[in-house]
């Protein structure tokens, strides 16, 4: 991460890219669901969140069947989108929009 100030998900800790993980595959869930899904401490939890939330890629929200928890989810408007947050996934940095254009040019 030498030479630049903005933090990817590549340069987080594993615990924050499990979480990441279990909100890909689960969809929004609260702290509590994702300690049950990711099996981490809430601790761990609560500060890959931090990370997660740090750059971006995760929105809190207020869970309305209880109002004393937040709903947790990725945030889809980072970048682009869904595809922008499969790329980083994945480490592609071309979307499908540009293999499109290259392969249909000629």
């Amino acid at each position: 991460m030498a030479g630049t100030d903005k933090e990817s998900l590549d340069d987080l800790p594993p615990s924050a890219k499990l979480v990441f993980k279990v909100l890909e595959y689960n969809g929004p869930l609260t702290q509590k669901g994702i300690v049950e899904e990711s099996m981490l401490s809430a601790r761990t939890v609560r500060y890959a969140l931090e990370r997660l939330e740090g750059i971006g890629v995760v929105d809190e929200d207020v869970y309305f069947a209880d109002a004393r928890q937040n709903l947790y989810q990725l945030n889809t408007e980072a970048d682009g989108g869904q595809e922008s947050i499969d790329s980083r996934t994945r480490g592609n940095s071309e979307s499908s929009e540009e293999k499109t254009e290259a392969c249909c040019a000629e």
